[in-house]
């Protein structure tokens, strides 16, 4: 069946002329797990094989989706400690597949997005080194100079919170399908109370196990998803780490089958006890950021609900209704995270 958001003609033209060595016809493959940029494997007649990543259908809000931007990031971060997908090429020019896309080596591995996959790809011992292994790969991108990786003007480097907040409750006034008194009321208390900033880093934005790549033994391959990515506070990561970071016994549970449910995962409090050590940041602010993540991540879902009900995503994903319910239980979550503060 055609997908609406490859153009296969143009795409097979594109990749013939742009990437030493493609040979067509190519096979399009949609990966599933992104709920906002859409990602496609690619595999050409002679078995090479690329990731390629797009902006979903319909129209997008200002400054998202900026393919741009994300390719400039992974290229940068390729001669650093952080392990990314090799940046192949970037298309700006929408007449080829209707929005500017970027092409970046394949890397293969599994993807843990639930608990049943963490269980059958690994070993309790081996869940545990990876809970780890995430843990240490954030503190080595927040240990990236952003000057020296080129990217120090990525974004403004101080007032990180607030701009976050004044950005995501604009997106909410955007994208919200229905009015929760909550986002606004958390938005106005978070913003009464923000605390200092230390020195700025680079900050994924929406870094989670899921938004990883892992090698066959548990390495960490790969992490992807930059869209999100900026300079700021990098305690945010954290905080949205520890709300993606489900233990068993949860009742609010952001993704709808954790990963790190699994036996092995180290707990929240191992989390943020080896994120301190390693990285030497003063998280004694913590459950501000958390409050942050949750109510952030709700404006975020409220978004991919909205797109999924405008058909932005194509015409056959069933149970997009489920979202509305997650926006509030995260609402719901960062207000409960906002008053365990005073």
């Amino acid at each position: 069946m055609a997908d609406e958001a490859i153009d296969q003609a143009n795409l097979e033209a594109w990749f013939a002329s742009e990437i030493d060595g493609a040979q067509p016809p190519l096979e399009f493959e949609r990966i599933s797990g992104g709920r906002s940029n859409l990602t496609y494997g690619v595999t050409d007649s002679a078995g090479r094989r690329w990731a390629l990543r797009r902006p979903p259908l319909g129209k997008r809000l200002a400054s998202a989706h900026d393919m741009g931007r994300e390719h400039r990031i992974i290229a940068a971060l390729a001669g650093t400690d952080v392990p990314v997908a090799p940046a192949v090429a970037l298309c700006e020019d929408e007449s080829v597949n209707g929005a500017p896309f970027y092409v970046m080596d394949f890397v293969e591995g599994p993807i843990l997005r639930t608990k049943a996959e963490a269980e059958v790809s690994f070993g309790e011992a081996d869940r545990k080194a990876i809970g780890e292994r995430v843990v240490d790969t954030l503190v080595a991108i927040h240990a990236v100079d952003p000057d020296e990786a080129g990217v120090g003007d990525l974004g403004r480097k101080e007032d990180y919170v607030a701009r976050q907040l004044r950005r995501w409750h604009g997106q909410w006034e955007k994208s919200k399908t229905r009015e929760l008194e909550v986002i606004d009321d958390v938005h106005r208390r978070l913003s009464e109370r923000i605390p200092e900033q230390g020195p700025a880093t680079i900050v994924h934005g929406d870094y989670r196990l899921d938004n990883l790549i892992l090698s066959a033994d548990g390495e960490i391959a790969a992490v992807v998803d930059w869209e999100l990515c900026t300079l700021g506070d990098p305690l945010a990561d954290v905080g949205m780490l520890l709300v993606y970071w489900s233990q068993p016994g949860d009742e609010l549970m952001p993704l709808f089958d954790p990963p790190t449910t699994a036996a092995g995962f180290p707990l929240r409090a191992d989390v943020r006890e080896r994120y301190a050590e390693l990285s030497g940041q003063d998280l004694a602010e913590i459950d501000y950021y958390v409050a942050l993540a949750f109510w952030k991540l709700a404006i975020i879902l409220e978004g991919v609900f909205a797109r999924y009900a405008a058909g932005q995503y194509g015409k056959d994903e069933e149970g997009y209704q489920q979202f509305a319910k997650v926006v509030e239980r995260l609402a719901e979550g960062a207000d409960q995270a906002e008053r365990r503060l005073r």
